[in-house]
């Protein structure tokens, strides 16, 4: 019986980097063990029980590679001589970085409860909202319907090149800390920290954000409610769903993400239909909107640049910092493994079905934008000069533009879902983001409790109580505080992509150091390492220009809320760094192992599971397939 358990614990303690091999080797046992255990070696050799005594030395091994691993207080290196046997570096011995923290916690933890069918649709329809639904109106006016076209496929090129590279790594290591686990664990501990911080700091102003969006769109309809009440409303609605657990949480955004799939979907199709006549007027559109006056380009602060070459560029520059407004958030994949069931399998499916979302979803619906609005039209939502009641998105200035009664409070509906679902996704992320910095012992260690749902609900009620700053909309339009939200996250968002590629470009060169190639990898990222090095200097490069318009007057308001997120990246990086004296990890050293074993334990048990159910329907086999 034991002698059946023993190959594939021996595989896993070569794994973890024996240099022997067979930990029970005569030399390994006295290098690693004491008289003792040698002498007790050779008296159960001699009585020829192969399997107890492999088995004793598994239990023994296991206990001296987890006393290593959790002896030492991270940071710190690992001293050569103490750990002589836990690095792969092609079979030879290397010090490591190692730490308690990179192995999940196995009690009062995060559930597994996101199904297969749930993390895909998440991946597919979870983010989409206040960027693409109600911000493209802004750059629509700004840089015209190809400037909106080609901005929009050029940021969603580098939002696929940064997913790929967060999914190589989640499919390797699906741990619940989320992508600054990966920063720390691959690159430098002060980066983790920087980018936890910064990725929280992140949600706690997206997710008033959505709900400020949501009250946009409900003046539309009516302001004799006044917007406070709506606000507590929608505060209260997200927070109750996030409370009930990961398996309400990830059913009902099931259902969100399908309903804006589909009417993302109808409302393109819409836009065709709208486009080639099929509307009250029987007019044929066609590319009239791409013709002057309206288009191709806009003039974007023509009056202060007094030149129209640069007034089109600058318009088109602004596109693209709008566009990564909203990519912004397809990234929460890596966020959501640590709660996926069957990670390694279901996180490449969502990863690859990113391309999809991109080239349909974003760039197809900015193209059908751009034909059927015109960039002049004065009732889109521009931010910083909407009134309250303007259309909040320009598919619902098109109906009116044709004469379609009614479809604008059906659109408008869809669109409340939309951005009520980002909310939804945005408290969820910014809560497990505060829970791995507190697992990783950089919050306190009040936000790592967790109920009896797994929801770590101190860290819930902190993240909402953020949301109160949605009442800035009271004193200030809810165009202007939508502008403001718009800066700040863009900038967290960049700085988390470039953490991301940053992250994976260590990694991959942790794997070559240590002999593993990425061929045998889960999920094998493509146009690698250059799509990495493409995504972090055009992201940078955007970062660093996104805020041109302030200067043109210069805004203070819109100047501090465009760049202070950089400053307070440097303040968390260095502060760290400094005061704990972290230095980068080096490829050989960085360490690949530490949590993986009891993550693939996890997994296999949960195919066992699987298995013992018996065989699937066709039904259920097609509704896990969705």
């Amino acid at each position: 019986m034991l002698s059946d358990v023993w190959p594939q614990r021996s595989q896993d303690i070569t794994r973890s980097g024996h240099p022997e091999g067979d930990i029970c080797s005569p030399d390994a046992t006295s290098k690693h063990f004491p008289a003792s255990i040698t002498s007790l070696r050779a008296t159960a050799c001699a009585r020829h029980p192969l399997a107890i005594w492999r088995a004793t030395c598994v239990l023994l091994s296991s206990k001296v590679v987890k006393s290593l691993r959790f002896s030492m207080a991270y940071p710190h290196q690992v001293d050569e001589k103490s750990l002589s046997s836990t690095s792969l570096e092609k079979g030879k011995v290397s010090d490591v970085y190692v730490d308690e923290t990179l192995v999940d916690p196995t009690h009062d933890t995060l559930h597994r409860g996101l199904k297969a069918r749930q993390i895909s649709m998440i991946a597919l329809g979870g983010a989409v909202g206040t960027g693409l639904i109600i911000g493209s109106g802004t750059a629509l006016t700004r840089g015209g319907p190809l400037g909106l076209f080609l901005g929009y496929c050029f940021v969603g090129f580098v939002c696929y090149l940064v997913m790929v590279a967060l999914g190589e790594m989640a499919a390797y290591l699906p741990h619940k800390k989320g992508f600054a686990g990966y920063a720390t664990r691959f690159v430098d501990p002060a980066l983790g920290f920087a980018l936890g911080w910064n990725y929280l700091m992140k949600y706690l102003i997206v997710t008033p954000n959505n709900i400020n969006a949501a009250g946009v769109v409900v003046q539309y309809w009516t302001r004799k409610v006044p917007l406070e009440v709506w606000m507590v409303i929608f505060i209260l609605f997200v927070f109750t769903i996030n409370l009930l657990g990961v398996r309400v949480f990830g059913e009902l955004e099931f259902w969100f993400s399908s309903i804006k799939v589909i009417s993302l979907i109808a409302l393109i199709l819409m836009g065709i239909i709208i486009d080639l006549g099929g509307n009250p007027k029987h007019d044929r559109i066609g590319f009239r909107y791409w013709k002057h006056p309206y288009g191709p380009m806009a003039f974007y602060l023509i009056k202060q640049v007094h030149n129209k070459h640069l007034s089109i560029f600058l318009g088109f520059w602004s596109t693209l910092t709008n566009a990564l407004f909203a990519y912004i958030g397809t990234e929460l994949i890596g966020v959501t493994v640590g709660e996926a069931q069957n990670p390694r399998r279901n996180i490449p499916i969502a990863i690859r079905r990113t391309f999809f979302r991109i080239l349909v979803f974003y760039v197809g619906g900015v193209f059908v934008i751009g034909l059927i609005v015109p960039s002049t039209d004065q009732s889109l939502f521009v931010a910083t000069k909407a009134k309250p009641g303007a259309a909040a998105s320009p598919f619902v200035v098109a109906t009116k533009l044709v004469g379609i009664k009614a479809l604008d409070h059906v659109i408008n509906a869809a669109i409340l879902v939309f951005v009520m679902s980002a909310a939804n996704s945005d408290l969820y992320i910014g809560t497990r983001t505060l829970y791995g910095l507190a697992i990783e012992g950089k919050a306190p260690k009040v936000f790592a409790r967790v109920n009896h749902m797994g929801v770590p609900y101190p860290a819930l009620i902190l993240c909402t109580l953020f949301c109160g700053l949605v009442f800035l909309n009271v004193s200030s339009s809810s165009a202007k505080v939508f502008t403001w939200f718009v800066n700040l996250v863009s900038t967290f968002g960049a700085i988390t992509w470039m953490c991301i590629v940053v992250s994976h470009l260590q990694f991959m060169k942790a794997l070559k150091a240590q002999g593993i190639s990425r061929d045998d990898l889960p999920y094998k990222a493509p146009f690698q390492p250059f799509g990495s090095y493409f995504a972090l200097i055009s992201t940078a490069i955007i970062t660093i220009f996104k805020g041109f318009d302030t200067f043109l007057p210069f805004k203070t308001d819109t100047f501090v809320t465009s760049y202070i997120g950089l400053p307070a990246f440097a303040m968390f990086f260095f502060g760290y760094k400094v005061y704990y004296r972290t230095k980068g990890i080096p490829p050989e050293r960085v360490d690949l192992i530490s949590g993986k074993r009891e993550i693939d334990e996890e997994e296999e048990k949960f195919i066992e599971d699987e298995e013992k159910k018996g065989p699937r329907s066709a039904m259920l086999k097609f509704w896990d397939s969705l």
